[in-house]
């Protein structure tokens, strides 16, 4: 092949340069080595509130981060009780009554992993208990829950209180910011997310039908806060971060047209957000199709598309499989101006016609692909060879760490040095007034600018359109 269309080593070298360096000469934030095995005095002792799906996720990471030990767990089933005892593994003390589980001796913090409508309650009782407090996304569930917790919150500075946006704690988020802040892609205009699944959730079945709701809580509105929480919120927290500030307003469209099995939620959603200063934010999620147009469709599902006037960068955060990835795009080089103001370029009917190929994609590397000069021969040349694949498509970069195991290290640290959590109160807070007034805005079919959320819950809260 000819230079143009085969990169050579010096290239590939050119390429990566950019980004690499951003990595390597600014320390990633919330990012703590892994740690030495630690006494158990010194370890922050933490209770689990919900030991279902997600619970029991969190403990199966947890059973590899040594600067925590869990001393006790609750739900209110006993099954997932049980589970989540033998997944974490150090005999914990059980319980069904969270309430008992706030009064445990020596207790230092609590993780809140219980459906979305009893966010608010469990994690306002953790907070007055003097516990530092992990809840998962979204952190609230309703308009008044924003200022409750707020006040809360702020109230007890010494506590800590984080929420569970993994991507904040991600090696490749954050160089991505770093990227954005220090231009590297111009101007950011627009940001593509989505995530989109094949059939996503599915209504599990129960004699009882009150149950049988509970089981299912995802799918009714009076327990869930639908796609826009438990999917969006990740991804337009996303967009809050390398933009630099929330929203303006938000339109949307929501359907319930493929999963006609009793639910009220939407099966898919449609969303535009527009900022302040004229950035616009589109988002998607369905559940009839997993394709996702990122990574040569290499990965499915979810990713964003961070896109500016000097390039765009593709990425996802992956799952424990598939480990968080990143592509960068340049633009192509804009027309020449001569003095005079003549564009000298091809051109027709008034617009320019730039000649050029596509932008071929430069990898964002890990950690374990940046250039230290201490490899050995065969390290060197391994490296130039992941690289040289990467800029094929062949491979794909991968973080070395999964950013769930990342936050959770990042929390107990906190808790021990008082440190700020990356995704804290008023990052938790902006993520759930985004998802109130997302859903607001596709059942009134209508623009909800960000500032209704001052007034909202302080009376009638406006009702569903239709």
């Amino acid at each position: 092949m000819t230079q143009e269309k085969d990169l050579t080593r010096r290239d590939i070298m050119k390429a990566v340069g950019a980004a690499s360096v951003i990595a390597a000469a600014q320390k990633l934030e919330g990012a703590p080595a892994i740690q030495t095995v630690k006494a158990a005095n010194s370890q922050v002792q933490y209770g689990m509130i919900g030991t279902g799906s997600r619970g029991s996720y969190l403990l199966k990471h947890l059973k590899s981060i040594d600067n925590g030990r869990c001393v006790a767990v609750c739900d209110v089933n006993q099954d997932h009780l049980d589970k989540g005892a033998e997944t974490i593994g150090t005999n914990p003390s059980k319980y069904k009554d969270y309430r008992e589980l706030l009064s445990h001796q020596n207790m230092d913090a609590v993780f809140v992993v219980v459906p979305l409508f009893l966010h608010f309650g469990v994690t306002k009782d953790c907070l007055l208990a003097g516990k530092h407090t992990f809840c998962e996304k979204s952190l609230v569930f309703k308009p008044e829950e924003v200022r409750e917790l707020r006040a809360l919150s702020n109230s007890r500075p010494k506590q800590i209180l984080q929420v569970g946006l993994q991507r904040r704690y991600s090696q490749y988020y954050q160089l991505l910011k770093q990227m954005v802040d220090k231009g590297i892609l111009g101007q950011v205009t627009h940001v593509h997310a989505q995530w989109h699944r094949n059939p996503g959730w599915v209504m599990k079945p129960d004699k009882d039908p009150q149950q049988q709701r509970m089981n299912n809580w995802r799918l009714f509105r009076e327990y869930s806060g639908g796609l826009a929480a438990e999917l969006a919120s990740h991804q337009i927290d996303v967009a809050d971060w390398m933009i630099g500030s929330g929203p303006e307003y938000v339109i949307g469209v929501g359907g319930l047209d493929v999963r006609k099995d009793g639910r009220d939620i939407y099966d898919n959603i449609q969303l535009i957000y527009k900022y302040p200063k004229g950035q616009k934010v589109s988002y998607s999620a369905i559940s009839t199709n997993a394709h996702l147009p990122y990574f040569n469709a290499a990965r499915a599902e979810m990713g964003e598309c961070i896109m500016g006037t000097e390039g765009s960068v593709e990425i996802t955060v992956g799952d424990d499989k598939a480990m968080p990835t990143a592509m960068w795009f340049k633009e192509p080089p804009q027309p020449k101006v001569t003095p005079a103001g003549a564009v000298k370029e091809n051109w027709k009917a008034g617009a320019t016609m730039v000649a050029g190929g596509v932008a071929k994609p430069l990898p964002i590397v890990a950690q374990r692909d940046e250039f230290t000069g201490k490899e050995s021969f065969m390290e060197r040349e391994m490296k130039f060879a992941r690289r040289w694949l990467y800029t094929k498509g062949v491979m794909v970069p991968e973080e070395p760490r999964n950013p769930v195991d990342t936050e959770l290290e990042s929390f107990f640290n906190n808790c021990r040095d008082g440190g700020r959590p990356l995704a804290d109160l008023e990052v938790g807070l902006a993520d759930s007034t985004a998802v109130i007034l997302s859903n607001l805005a596709m059942d009134q079919e209508r623009r909800v600018f960000f500032n209704e959320i001052d007034k909202m819950g302080r009376g009638a809260t406006p009702g569903r359109k239709g």
